[in-house]
């Protein structure tokens, strides 16, 4: 039984798991940011996706299917957040998602203000990923069995 220990305060250990106050910060998070996307990102493109057209000028320049395609994104990324074995892989997912979100409102929206709570999402979810690595190992790991 040996662990693998480097001197600047890394661990080599794959099955690296987050400490209890930082996994209940984790966890916290997770729900929160997994319930804003179920509810308040993904979901109205899903229910409401012509009043998200008529409301917000900047949807008209993303196609019908596309918007669509985004809300089931954000739905399953919130649900994934949820899920202790697709948490990491679900952040990642969502930490790309918001980057592209915050091009779009730069580039395409011509807002580039209302690109940086997108960038600040990329990069909680990031952190998320980071510390949640080990359940990626775990599920390759079950999978690969």
């Amino acid at each position: 039984m040996t662990t693998a220990n480097s001197t600047a305060g890394f661990s080599n250990d794959v099955t690296y798991r987050p400490g209890k106050v930082r996994n209940r910060v984790l966890w916290t998070l997770q729900i929160l940011l997994g319930l804003f996307f179920i509810i308040a990102s993904g979901g109205p493109k899903l229910v409401i996706p012509n009043t998200l057209t008529e409301n917000a000028p900047e949807n008209l320049t993303i196609p019908f299917g596309l918007l669509i395609f985004i809300g089931v994104v954000e739905v399953a990324g919130g649900i994934g957040l949820m899920v202790p074995r697709l948490s990491a892989l679900a952040a990642a997912g969502l930490s790309v998602l918001t980057v592209l979100a915050a091009g779009t409102q730069a580039f395409i929206a011509d807002k580039p203000l209302m690109g940086i709570f997108p960038l600040v999402l990329a990069a909680i979810f990031a952190w998320i990923a980071y510390e949640r690595r080990a359940t990626i190992t775990d599920l390759r790991n079950s999978l690969s069995r």
